[in-house]
């Protein structure tokens, strides 16, 4: 991480600023330049709560404290001091995080695993694809976007923001996954920035970012509505908000598939990948072929996965979503795209 993101990060529980000890330095080239940048560290907040930069990557999530015990633990030599005074004070939430958000941060690791950032399309869409598909769902353009922070809120495998910034446009992508990891580590360009974190818990400032785009994350909540509210703070007045969500569909197959992944996402996420694989993928690779669809089988993979492991998989109808704009206060709202399986919808906050 450059040392410079530290200003905009907040502690997920206090919301507090946060100071970083740092532990590592190392040197990572951005736009043909070698620069330092922070390769481990530990981030304080004001009130006793701590957190780690591994790999280049602050892990603010709620329950980082356990999920990198080892790290921390090494690092610190009054790590279980420090440790059991967050839980005295914090104990419960600490538990609640970690219950909800177990087995989706595990799903979603094991989705952009398979990934190959030099052979596989993101979502069907190639580069020029991926960035004009942003474009449209933001209804923004280039030059617009110019002096503008971009807040992406779910950023999977970090290559839009990476194209982003090739572009000039600063942005910070977060993503709940170790998809971060290779997501920084692969990323070249200066204005981009990765952490780790969770949009009921945001852990940057509020009423700083021009345009929050969150595509596809809410409905892989435990609740849309209430992770579109804890992303709304991030925004500042006459900033955007945009997201992108599955809507309802009347499609036996389509409905069959979600009756199925009601039982089959409880299953263990390793049984559950050899089981699509030997099950679904092959039909679906069939059917896909005969319709010439070109993906190839890890994006196909991708795709299985992304449907039927996620434990929470919520479809909404463009009026609910418009509400939930509504009762927010925020104003020119309107869709800016639509396809077979979802909506983007967008929000100016007032």
């Amino acid at each position: 991480m450059q040392e410079s993101l530290v200003e905009l990060l907040r502690c997920p529980v206090t919301r507090s600023k946060l100071t970083i000890s740092i532990l590592k330095k190392v040197k990572k080239e951005f736009d043909g330049q070698l620069i330092d940048v922070i390769e481990e560290a530990i981030l304080y907040a004001d009130e006793d709560c701590f957190y780690p930069v591994i790999k280049g990557v602050p892990r603010l999530t709620v329950e980082a404290i356990v999920d990198f015990e080892g790290f921390l633990n090494a690092a610190m030599n009054d790590y279980e001091e420090r440790k059991m005074n967050v839980f005295l004070k914090y104990g419960d939430l600490i538990a609640f995080a970690q219950k909800k958000n177990k087995r989706t941060k595990k799903s979603f690791t094991q989705e952009w695993s398979i990934f190959n950032y030099e052979e596989d399309k993101t979502w069907d869409a190639d580069e020029e694809e991926m960035i004009d598909r942003f474009l449209k769902e933001t209804d923004e353009t280039i030059d617009s976007l110019k002096d503008k922070v971009i807040f992406d809120a779910g950023c999977g495998n970090g290559l839009l923001n990476s194209l982003l910034a090739a572009k000039g446009i600063s942005n910070i992508g977060m993503d709940f996954s170790n998809s971060v990891e290779k997501a920084y580590a692969r990323n070249g360009h200066i204005n981009a920035h990765f952490i780790q974190g969770d949009i009921q818990f945001p852990p940057v400032a509020f009423n700083y970012f021009d345009i929050v785009h969150s595509s596809g994350v809410l409905i892989a909540t435990n609740n849309s509505e209430l992770s579109f509210s804890c992303l709304s703070p991030t925004i500042k007045n006459g900033g955007k908000l945009s997201v992108w969500l599955y809507h309802n569909r009347k499609d036996l197959i389509h409905n069959l598939f979600n009756a199925i992944r009601k039982i089959t996402s409880r299953l263990p996420l390793k049984f559950q990948y050899y089981l699509y694989k030997t099950t679904i993928f092959p039909v679906s690779y069939v059917i896909k072929r005969i319709k010439k669809n070109k993906q190839n089988k890890r994006e196909m993979m991708i795709d299985i996965l992304d449907w039927f492991s996620p434990e929470f998989r919520w479809e909404h109808s463009q009026q609910e979503a418009a509400a939930w704009f509504r009762k927010r206060g925020y104003c020119k709202v309107a869709v800016t795209t639509t396809d077979a399986f979802g909506f983007n919808i967008i929000g100016e906050k007032g």
